[in-house]
């Protein structure tokens, strides 16, 4: 059975990027912001959030955590365009499954997904 991805980023191109590499295995929905993404959650069966760290409005962090409390079980990879240990480390301990650094290749994106979905 395919599995459900939420991509929530802030930027138009990188979730076309992302639809390109995943559409063909995995059942796709998009939010452009955090509201969007928690809202899917709550209204979609979704498997594992793809979810941009730096957004306007409410930063990747305090989505995290609102995802999280909808759905415990939920697997959410970051993607962030800023690599630092900190940053990895905050996600780790907020609950993230896995932290890829952008520009992202297609191997990338497709080991982490399957590594979650697994």
């Amino acid at each position: 059975m395919r599995k459900n991805i939420l991509i929530c980023d802030d930027e138009e191109g990188v979730r076309e990027s992302l639809n390109l590499i995943l559409e063909k295995d995995y059942n796709l929905f998009f939010a452009s912001n955090g509201p969007e993404a928690v809202a899917v959650v709550k209204s979609k069966p979704v498997d594992v959030v793809l979810l941009d760290i730096k957004m306007p409005r409410v930063n990747g962090f305090d989505v995290l955590k609102e995802l999280k409390k909808t759905n415990p079980r939920l697997k959410i990879i970051i993607a962030t365009g800023y690599k630092s240990v900190e940053t990895a480390q905050e996600a780790v301990r907020l609950g993230a499954s896995e932290y890829i650094v952008k520009p992202f290749d297609k191997q990338q994106v497709l080991k982490a997904v399957a590594k979650t979905t697994a």
